[in-house]
């Protein structure tokens, strides 16, 4: 389901971006509006399903997980949907995506040692279906996962006349 945003909404969510337990009463209070308004908005953003939920935004690598790889599977089409769930029950998985090209599942993953991931990869390839993989270490994250940004564009561009 899409969803019109407007400055509000992209405020609110800024403001919930920075601080995800802010009360509603003092979120109110910092975008200048009333405390209704601010739950208004905020049951109609988590209805809609445009928010998600509030979770830690946990560092894994600050608990121990310092190796991140992403890993390409090409598989057996028949097999995916059981393979995803596969994947599903491996910790250490933290997204699956599918996508065209030569991988048909990008696979994030994250680990403690290189050793761990060698391991991880060894019980991938022993999944029914999974016919090849090919493992790119990440570096470095110079930019992690953000969604508000996209938020800004997005209401910037309709709030133009």
């Amino acid at each position: 389901m899409t969803i019109k945003f407007d400055a509000l909404d992209a405020a609110l969510l800024a403001e919930l971006a920075r601080d995800p337990r802010a009360p509603i009463l003092e979120l109110a209070q910092r975008l200048g509006v009333a405390r209704n308004t601010v739950q208004a908005r905020m049951k109609r953003l988590e209805s809609s399903g445009a928010v998600r939920g509030y979770p830690p935004d946990i560092d894994v690598q600050a608990i121990g997980f310092a190796v991140h790889a992403f890993l390409g599977i090409e598989l057996d089409q028949n097999k995916m949907d059981p393979i995803i769930e596969t994947l599903r029950g491996f910790p250490h998985v933290l997204e699956v995506h599918a996508t065209t090209g030569r991988a048909d599942l990008l696979v994030r993953i994250a680990a403690q040692s290189q050793q761990d991931l060698l391991e991880i990869i060894q019980r991938v390839h022993a999944i029914d279906g999974v016919n090849h993989t090919e493992t790119m270490l990440a570096l470095a994250t110079p930019i992690g996962y953000r969604s508000l940004p996209l938020v800004e564009h997005l209401t910037n561009r309709t709030n133009q006349p």
